[in-house]
């Protein structure tokens, strides 16, 4: 089965392979998108080229592929996966180039794009709920490296998700220099609170993430309010309810944040909002 598309040519993945020269692999230079597929159908495909086109003018590096080449290699990987459903990595690197952080000593960009299942939790984790612990490691802010840049470099995030695997944690909540409520190590935070959906302005440092938006969408087609704002640890500890969204994580709910647990196991707003969400990937997909 060919799950991965690189440069071009469809292959397995265990065939694809980046030069160690390459500046993504030394220095984290480039950027990504993770898409996931639902009846071989991409979820939001526009919206997440349009973002990776955006992080590439923002970092000045110049796409190999338009938008229809690269709708065509999803499209053949989707094609040729096993299953119907399923996630995608699609991944640009500055290219090999010398040794050095200089960026104009690079070759052409390598771009490429691994299909595969993604299961960030078990069943049960998403049945009961998982657990988030505050990260003394701040969520970079946007004067230092803008959120809205997908790039390749995750170590901010990385050293707080090591804090909440230390802390004996599901994930990692990031507060920004402010001390307001930014994102999980992977995924954007909402809150319910007296039937009001809450969730960070993206100038507090979020990234504004796709599923993020879909879910704002649901809220309004129920009719729920829904604030952008910011949100300090107080907010979140005195919720009704907590989740968490992203590709990835689609819609998660959080049973307990520093060990204040949620009582509220029913979690109305989060089922209201998640069959909302799904009646769009539906309409979408």
């Amino acid at each position: 089965m060919n799950n991965c598309w690189m440069n071009g040519e469809l292959m397995p993945v265990s065939e694809a392979h980046v030069s160690v020269l390459d500046h993504g692999v030394l220095y984290g230079d480039g950027i990504f998108e993770g898409l996931r597929f639902y009846n071989r159908k991409i979820f939001r495909v526009d919206a997440h080229i349009k973002r990776l086109q955006c992080s590439a003018k923002a970092i000045a590096l110049d796409l190999p592929y338009n938008l229809s080449q690269l709708k065509d290699a999803m499209e053949q990987l989707i094609e040729n996966f096993e299953q119907s459903e399923g996630y995608l990595r699609l991944v640009v690197t500055r290219g090999k180039g010398k040794l050095g952080i200089n960026p104009f000593n690079c070759e052409t960009p390598s771009v490429f794009i691994i299909a595969d299942s993604l299961d960030m939790v078990t069943a049960e984790a998403r049945q009961k709920g998982i657990t988030l612990k505050t990260a003394a490691t701040r969520r970079l802010t946007p004067d230092g490296l803008d959120p809205k840049i997908k790039s390749l470099n995750y170590l901010n995030h990385i050293m707080a998700r090591i804090e909440a695997h230390s802390a004996g944690a599901d994930d990692a909540l990031l507060l920004n220099a402010m001390g307001y409520v930014t994102e999980a190590s992977v995924a954007n935070v909402f809150i319910v609170s007296e039937n009001i959906l809450y969730t960070p302005k993206v100038s507090d440092g979020v990234l504004n993430g796709i599923t993020r938006g879909a879910v704002i969408e649901a809220a309004n087609n129920l009719g729920m309010e829904c604030q952008e704002t910011s949100l300090t640890l107080y907010d979140i500890y005195t919720a009704d309810e907590c989740f968490l969204t992203g590709t990835g994580a689609e819609l998660m709910p959080v049973s307990a944040v520093d060990g204040r647990r949620y009582e509220d196991m029913d979690r109305p707003g989060f089922n209201a909002l998640q069959q909302a969400f799904w009646d769009l990937v539906a309409t979408d997909c």
